[in-house]
């Protein structure tokens, strides 16, 4: 029996509450997975995997189903703290290829950082795949200049949860999630 998924759907929520469970318990209510059993599986796009949206995506789902997930997460109870989960996303333009999920999470890094440092990672790991020539150092603009000459990935992309811890005695929990669809 082969496991390869059909379709993926991404999701993001946030929680808080007096304990670290029930603070994720709550982020994952928000991004509205709770009610399935998650299994953390690597940073592969499945070849021919195509996306659907959130709502389609849950449609296909029944409570209890065991699902495998690429999960990005980060908790913490310290007062004011930003806390943000990342999944960058690099799909390349040949669908027979695969492409690359990849999780990213912080403590007090802007979103919009995090979420650019996960598609980058996404989009690097993908790009040395397909022989496209990549300067690490390069900064990300002149990164995807690259991708975008070499036609060899058509899309990178980026979800992205924060949140800030509010009170005292408080946790708070973030995350951002690949649902694959078998």
């Amino acid at each position: 029996m082969s496991l390869v998924p059909k379709k993926v759907f991404f999701v993001k929520g946030k929680g808080f509450h007096k304990t670290k469970l029930a603070a994720f318990e709550q982020a994952l209510r928000d991004a509205g997975i709770e009610k399935y059993n998650l299994v953390n599986v690597s940073s592969i796009l499945p070849p021919y995997c195509i996306e659907i949206n959130s709502e389609d995506g849950l449609k296909q789902l029944r409570p209890g189903q065991i699902i495998f997930t690429v999960l990005a997460r980060r908790d913490s109870n310290e007062y004011n703290r930003l806390i943000c989960a990342s999944i960058g996303v690099a799909k390349p333009a040949d669908k027979g290829h695969y492409g690359y999920l990849s999780e990213h999470h912080s403590f007090g890094m802007k979103p919009e950082k995090v979420g650019d440092i996960a598609e980058d990672l996404a989009a690097e790991m993908l790009a040395t795949t397909l022989g496209i020539p990549f300067d690490p150092n390069a900064n990300y603009d002149e990164k995807r200049e690259v991708f975008k000459m070499g036609g060899k990935i058509v899309e990178t992309k980026n979800i992205t949860a924060y949140a800030t811890v509010r009170e005292e005695e408080e946790w708070a929990s973030v995350l951002a999630a690949a649902i694959f669809i078998l």
